[in-house]
């Protein structure tokens, strides 16, 4: 029961639960930033080249082979799939990805600076320092 218990209190924790939250909104956010890459930066893309679409550009390293069949009807050599290499869908997974870690660089930018800027806690005073402050505060009381 203790160990149940151990997974309750981490489960809870609050580290944890930010985590699954952002887990569950960088998933959905990768779908925008997919959309809008397909849906308007790949569009943009195309009409700078020309009007080529990237997101199916292969590079084809075998071609496909319909199967084939004696008289008789009996598949003889069984049909093959094409072989490629889908380099268009690879650039654009490399924009999906420029598009989102510049924007996690400007939120974990602004998130930095709304943080208090912590203030070092002042140094402890040597004697000497202690000596000339109690000096000061008795030349402050003279007329």
């Amino acid at each position: 029961m203790g160990m149940l218990k151990e997974f309750k209190e981490f489960a809870m924790k609050g580290n944890l639960i930010d985590i699954a939250v952002a887990f569950v909104m960088g998933g959905a956010f990768g779908k925008v930033v997919t959309n809008f890459t397909e849906g308007i930066v790949a569009p943009l893309i195309g009409i700078l080249t020309g009007g080529q679409d990237f997101s199916d550009k292969v590079i084809v390293l075998k071609h496909a082979t319909a199967s084939v069949l004696d008289p008789a009807g009996k598949e003889v050599v069984a049909a093959t799939k094409e072989v490629a290499i889908k380099w268009g869908s690879f650039v654009t997974a490399i924009i999906d990805f420029i598009i989102v870690a510049f924007v996690m660089f400007l939120i974990i930018k602004a998130i930095n600076s709304l943080k208090k800027k912590e203030v070092p806690p002042p140094a402890a005073l040597t004697p000497t320092e202690k000596l000339l402050v109690e000096i000061r505060d008795e030349l402050k009381k003279r007329p």
